[in-house]
């Protein structure tokens, strides 16, 4: 490996670590979880 590659910047890959709106996603995760439960319970699947 040359010293080029290895002072390369790294891509990032969008991995766990990846900053981002981490209460709206959660608080979106829980509304399809509550309107997935409305779903089943007028379906009459539960």
């Amino acid at each position: 490996m040359t010293t080029a590659a290895a002072a390369a910047p790294r891509v990032r890959t969008g991995g766990p670590k990846d900053d981002g709106p981490q209460l709206l996603e959660h608080i979106l995760g829980w509304v399809l979880v509550v309107l997935f439960a409305m779903l089943v319970t007028r379906a009459g699947l539960m």
